[in-house]
């Protein structure tokens, strides 16, 4: 029995095959590091934009990008499809005639099935949904939503930039688009309980969401996280802490919720702590037998949780 719905199986499910995500540096910027809301930008996120830095670092265009990744998708995991996934800083944050030239970019080679918009809430117009939804003829189309916490006091903590509402906003309408929409959400945030991380969970579950990414803190160098790592502000999550914390997790979440990601994946050489981090086969391992130990899944408390108990 599968413990949870785990993002490869959906893929196969809908086209009988590994499916790998080729993810994308288009140099898009972001309003809460362009002035626009802040110019500090998420205290967690780094130079890169939570993405390869691909552009950034090696001025690789998307055709270049998408041509090595499925090369690359190709030799080690042998695929044969892949997904766009545009994942570094705000991937709708232009104007609509920008965003379509970017988006076929990638979407001109015969492998590629599928499109993904790694974004935030704020970012999100209706001419936007539109032009997503417009790809859904040919493509399987995700947007992926950043909220991060349901507690609007730990969004302005970490400098989010948004609320809660503006999410939920965000969701109904792309969800009446027809998109698959996807959540992020962060567990370890600072001031956070472990009761504040479980009601995040209850509040996912109820909104029309496909999807979820659950993500560890990590502390990369050079963000403000980083800064007040150093000072004592914070502390990490031990990983039984965390493995245990994504276990309740997943038992608060609708069962047909696809689980796209159960863990962070920090660049190596910019990690500050925790240093498990790391080691991410290790953790999902661990994951994988605390649910088996826990006699546990994927939505086993998700009607209790709606009902507020």
């Amino acid at each position: 029995m599968r413990k949870y719905r785990d993002y490869n199986a959906y893929l196969r499910e809908i086209f009988g095959e590994r499916v790998q995500k080729i993810p994308l540096d288009a140099g898009f910027n972001c309003p809460n590091r362009d002035g626009t809301l802040s110019s500090a930008g998420c205290v967690f996120c780094d130079r890169r934009g939570s993405g390869t830095g691909a552009m950034l670092d090696h001025g690789k265009s998307i055709e270049a990008q998408v041509v090595e990744g499925i090369r690359h998708g190709e030799q080690r995991y042998r695929a044969r499809k892949f997904i766009a996934y545009f994942q570094s800083f705000t991937n709708t944050y232009g104007t609509v005639p920008q965003l379509k030239e970017v988006y076929d970019k990638a979407l001109g080679h015969e492998e590629i099935v599928g499109l993904s918009i790694g974004t935030r809430p704020d970012c999100v117009s209706r001419e936007v949904l539109d032009l997503l939804a417009s790809y859904r003829e040919k493509y399987l189309v995700w947007i992926e939503l950043g909220l991060q916490s349901a507690h609007d006091a730990t969004l302005q903590r970490i400098n989010r930039g948004h609320d809660v509402a503006a999410f939920e906003r965000a969701v109904r309408m792309a969800d009446r688009s027809g998109l698959n929409v996807c959540a992020h959400v962060i567990l370890g945030l600072p001031g956070e309980t472990p009761g504040m991380m479980r009601q995040t969970a209850h509040y996912v579950g109820r909104l029309p969401l496909a999807g979820i990414k659950i993500h560890l803190l990590y502390v990369v160098r050079d963000t403000p996280l980083a800064k007040c790592y150093e000072e004592g502000g914070i502390r990490c999550l031990e990983r039984d802490e965390y493995i245990d914390l994504v276990a309740d997790f997943l038992e608060r979440i609708p069962p047909a919720m696809v689980v796209q990601r159960l863990t962070g994946d920090p660049f190596g050489v910019d990690l500050v702590a925790p240093l498990w981090a790391k080691e991410k086969t290790g953790t999902l391992n661990r994951i994988r037998k605390r649910l088996e130990e826990r006699d546990t899944w994927q939505g086993k408390k998700h009607r209790s949780s709606i009902a507020g108990r």
